[in-house]
């Protein structure tokens, strides 16, 4: 049966991709396409899906953040594109009495 009207995508397709590791639709759009035209399919991918396993669900479910943060220290420099402004200090308040 057919999941994505607008790309030919069924219900096999879009478990095949779940079973290579996409866990979200973001994910199965990314591989098929399905989802990124008229969006009527999202929700029947998202049931497709269900909870199963997903390492970043995981994460979460453990109360990890699902996206790791890499310290600018450690973030590649390319060249002709400066680094990012750092964050100005954020100045302390006093206690109200």
């Amino acid at each position: 049966m057919y999941v994505c009207n607008c790309f030919g995508v069924t219900e096999e397709q879009v478990k095949k991709h779940a079973e290579a590791g996409a866990c979200t639709p973001r994910q199965i759009a990314s591989a098929s396409k399905a989802g990124t035209d008229c969006g009527s399919c999202v929700r029947r991918i998202q049931a497709l899906l269900g909870r199963g396993a997903c390492p970043r669900r995981e994460l979460v479910d453990q109360g990890e953040p699902a996206v790791a943060l890499v310290p600018e220290a450690e973030l590649p420099k390319i060249p002709g594109i400066p680094a990012a402004p750092k964050a100005p200090e954020r100045e302390e308040l006093p206690e109200a009495a």
